[in-house]
């Protein structure tokens, strides 16, 4: 509206400046945003667990010769014929990769269970009951921590024996601690809330509040946990099993494998297929549980990304 002095002028609002980054900040804040089974790594996680397991369940359908079979021409290289090529007693390689998975990975998840179950029993008492009970289970978990875990495993296995049942035990032993220290330091949080209070006040034995009230609320981190061991299980067993403590011959193990490829490096393909097969394991356990932790925290989740 004109006021009536001739200088003046009549200015309207100013019209919004545009941005030039705002599209390229919100593509970064929708892919912030997404849920973490949708994050690329995750499904690329998923994806290569189940391949494994279909494998690993049809590995007699999809091999195309039993893992044993001594039938090709010695240190063959890969081909049409053979496809990850033959070792250097003319077995076929791709066939014992296939069959590998078999043990390779119902054992690693087998051991993270037991240690989990172990380790976080053992924990949630220590947190729960304190004093000596607390001290006692914490001390021996701090005596297997004051141990490297591969020299630990390793000298728990050649005490046993050399046998894969013996490399599945020593890997357990190795592991049971960090769920301990995880699951105690969970309950020390949760043990002084009002839900665990109320309970007790109940009349709730100590029992029946650590299975009914503390379950639930700590299992999240330690599934995460367990997620991510499976890989390093994994990691484990081949390595006991590459140093001659775990899978024996001619049991077709990809730790096994792998150590028979370090003894033939002119033929590189007998240990650097079932070394690749290690290596997608461990990464795929890895891109889940890291999936994992994103959905149970998502404050850890935020934090990360910025």
């Amino acid at each position: 509206m004109s006021t009536g002095d001739p200088f003046s002028l009549e200015v309207g609002p100013l019209p919004a400046q545009a941005d030039p980054g705002a599209d390229l900040l919100t593509r970064q804040d929708r892919a912030a945003l997404r849920p973490p089974w949708r994050q690329p790594l995750a499904l690329t996680g998923v994806a290569i667990i189940i391949t494994w397991i279909v494998i690993a369940i049809f590995a007699s359908e999809l091999a195309p010769h039993p893992p044993n079979l001594q039938f090709g021409p010695l240190n063959a290289s890969p081909s049409h014929a053979y496809l990850f090529g033959t070792d250097e007693i003319g077995r076929d390689v791709f066939s014992r990769v296939l069959y590998g998975a078999r043990l390779s990975l119902p054992l690693a998840a087998l051991l993270v269970a037991v240690a989990m179950v172990i380790g976080s029993t053992l924990g949630s008492v220590a947190g729960f009951f304190g004093g000596i009970v607390d001290a006692i289970i914490m001390r021996i978990a701090d005596l297997v921590f004051a141990f490297p875990g591969i020299i630990l495993a390793l000298a728990v296995a050649a005490a046993l024996g050399a046998q894969l049942r013996n490399a599945v035990l020593a890997v357990i032993v190795v592991s049971w601690p960090s769920y301990a220290r995880l699951s105690r330091g969970l309950v020390l949080a949760a043990r002084s809330s009002e839900y665990v209070t109320s309970a007790k006040l109940l009349g709730s034995s100590a029992w029946r509040t650590m299975w009914v009230e503390l379950r639930p609320n700590i299992a999240g981190p330690i599934f995460v946990l367990a997620a991510l061991d499976i890989g390093n299980a994994v990691l484990l067993l081949s390595g006991l099993s590459f140093l001659g403590l775990g899978a024996q011959p001619p049991t077709a193990e990809w730790g096994s494998m792998v150590s028979e490829g370090a003894q033939n490096f002119s033929s590189f393909w007998i240990g650097l297929f079932p070394g690749l097969a290690i290596l997608t394991v461990v990464l795929a356990f890895n891109f889940v549980g890291d999936a994992l932790r994103d959905m149970l925290d998502p404050r850890t989740a935020r934090m990360i990304r910025k």
